[in-house]
């Protein structure tokens, strides 16, 4: 089986509804759901509208600012990956048990 196929089937074996599960490999969630796409989706459209209001010798409020907003959005999606997902954990693949009933 390709890894992408066991990917796929990773992420559609879902019977809780996570909107995020946990990474198959590494640590850290996956947005498993529609769900979880707006949200990353929104993510990094309000890092990249957060990147291109700083002007091109940003000052130190700016600065201030820009870092104060990424830190509130870094903890507002790890928030929200906390509440719709899977408890994260350490993964390396599927573990042989899961691999052969599959």
């Amino acid at each position: 089986m390709s890894i992408f196929k066991a990917y796929i089937d990773y992420i559609k074996d879902n019977p809780k509804g996570y909107w995020f599960k946990a990474k198959l490999y590494g640590f850290g969630w996956v947005p498993a759901r529609w769900q979880g796409w707006v949200v990353m989706l929104a993510f990094i459209a309000f890092l990249l509208w957060n990147g291109m209001t700083l002007g091109d010798t940003p000052t130190e409020t700016e600065l201030t600012s820009f870092f104060i907003k990424l830190g509130v959005a870094i903890f507002v999606i790890l928030a929200i990956c906390w509440r719709t997902g899977e408890r994260p954990h350490w993964n390396w693949g599927l573990s042989r048990k899961d691999s052969e009933t599959k």
